[in-house]
């Protein structure tokens, strides 16, 4: 996850522009959203084929939006009193017992499907 550094850093830079006022959990969650469909934009129509290429040819501009929904999901977290990493590691036991390696191996099915 973020570093204490590097979350400093986002709440310094967030304070400064005195932007606290506008972030609560429907201004965040909806921006979150917004700059994840800014990083679906890039593959919209790309054949699956293509991916690789799209991949290389716009790496940057992926990655800033991925940087987008990161530090818009760790001012979440940090309002929320989330530690993202304890919910991260309890969602993956959840996703263990939903997704057992013998019904789920290699196959893209929902848990309710297996």
């Amino acid at each position: 996850m973020i570093s204490d550094q590097l979350l400093n850093e986002l709440l310094a830079f967030r304070k400064e522009r005195d932007w606290e006022q506008f972030h609560n959990l429907r201004t965040l969650s909806t921006s979150i959203a917004l700059e994840a469909a800014e990083l679906m934009e890039h593959t919209q129509w790309a054949k699956d084929a293509d991916l690789p290429g799209v991949v290389r040819d716009r790496f940057d501009d992926l990655a800033e939006e991925m940087a987008d929904i990161a530090i818009l999901l760790t001012y979440l977290a940090h309002d929320m009193g989330v530690d993202l990493e304890n919910a991260v590691k309890r969602k993956l036991v959840k996703n263990a017992a939903k997704y057992p390696v013998g019904k789920a191996k290699g196959v893209a099915t929902k848990w309710d499907r297996l």
